[in-house]
């Protein structure tokens, strides 16, 4: 209930502060730090987040504007940029990695009834990889190439509401089949992926898991076809078959049979091939949900151009992974925050308004409101005109 609080403290409200601390005992995060808590650092950081701050000084000034308002946002210890500085460098990513994990959880929750723009009654996941370039000078444990460095950000989100359910924070060396062997395969869900993702072997581990993937066909696939089905044309399907591979790896890695519909987008003209283990749905479908894989690319175009995860705080590599993934957290707390308050509006236009009111004392959903203010015009008051 809104008692006059700022909205800053009406969002962080939803966090799940005993769990926050559990997370916070197990890893020792508030040993001899007791002038600036774990939790003044997530508050800190999220703040950082929502409102764009480019560095440590931007956060400092940006806080010490307002210091009769510190209290009330649930900031209790004294923010610094040297103090945050060596938070970052210090204490335990995996606090807010585990956070991350919580509300991710949470949010996914919320969303469970949400449409994905298929006709198709399964759990719906799109999973792909982003690299943030950085600086090889200063990050020199990123190192991706001879003269270059990067992180990776390999994610799995649930296209009900586009939460992420899944992220791997990496080098830029690491493939992207590497990731593959960390996330837990969900029986009878479907998973979107690139070409980039075609290994046969662990493809087939989808398979043995009775789950179902969909991924594009690569140029140079050997593969004889087993049957051939009728096509729709009307529906862009230009070919409907059962094939099994034939190269000397490929079948050894998977040694069952795929399907394989080729396809042309009657918008654009493209022509694709996909692949995947699912014999039963419609072809069409089956070129429908690899269209939701798109999904992935927004969110990490969203993420990119909303929150600070480009530009980093701290050069050690604890403080880029605790900056990723308060920037996760901020994300999956916006998300249900749009739930918690009824908001029909997009994360975009949620973002932007909230940034210009987090000192407010507003309920967060009259932010949103189409509706006129309360305040009414009396034209049987007192104040004379000034002109007759």
């Amino acid at each position: 209930m809104f008692i006059g609080k700022l909205v800053f403290a009406q969002i962080v409200d939803l966090l799940p502060r005993r769990r926050f601390q559990t997370l916070v005992s197990r890893y020792q995060g508030d040993y001899k730090n007791r002038g600036f808590s774990c939790y003044d650092h997530l508050l800190t950081m999220i703040f950082a987040q929502l409102t764009f701050c480019e560095s440590l000084r931007d956060i400092e000034a940006c806080l010490s504007a307002q210091p009769a308002y510190l209290y009330h946002l649930g900031i209790r210890g004294n923010v610094r940029r040297s103090t945050l500085s060596d938070a970052n460098e210090s204490r335990n990513a995996r606090i807010f990695e585990g956070l991350a994990q919580i509300l991710m959880t949470q949010a996914r929750g919320l969303y469970v009834d949400e449409a994905i723009g298929v006709d198709l009654d399964a759990v719906v996941y799109a999973f792909d990889s982003t690299t943030i370039s950085l600086c090889l000078a200063l990050f020199p444990w990123a190192k991706f190439r001879r003269n270059k460095a990067a992180i990776k950000l390999h994610t799995l989100i649930d296209l009900r509401g586009n939460v992420p359910t899944f992220i791997l924070v990496s080098t830029g060396k690491t493939h992207d089949v590497m990731a593959l062997d960390s996330l837990t395969i969900e029986a009878g869900a479907f998973y979107l992926m690139d070409k980039g993702y075609i290994d046969y072997r662990r493809l087939y581990g989808f398979a043995t898991a009775c789950a179902y993937f969909v991924t594009r066909l690569k140029d140079n696939a050997q593969y004889h076809v087993v049957e051939s089905q009728e096509a729709d044309k009307a529906a862009g399907i230009l070919c409907d078959q059962v094939i099994r591979l034939t190269g000397t790896m490929s079948a050894q890695d998977y040694p069952a049979n795929l399907r394989r519909v080729k396809y042309r987008d009657p918008d654009t003209g493209d022509l694709y091939e996909f692949l995947t283990n699912n014999v039963d749905l419609p072809a069409a479908i089956i070129a429908q949900l690899y269209k939701q894989r798109w999904q992935v690319e927004l969110f990490f175009k969203w993420i990119k151009h909303h929150l600070r995860i480009k530009v980093f705080y701290g050069t050690t590599e604890n403080a880029v992974r605790i900056q990723i993934w308060t920037a996760i957290s901020t994300y999956c707390l916006l998300a249900i925050a749009r739930k918690h308050f009824g908001l029909d509006h997009d994360m975009h236009q949620m973002t932007q308004t909230l940034r210009l009111h987090l000192f407010a004392k507003t309920p967060v959903f009259t932010l949103f409101s189409e509706k006129t203010s309360n305040y009414q015009h009396n034209d049987d008051c007192n104040q004379l005109s000034l002109f007759d």
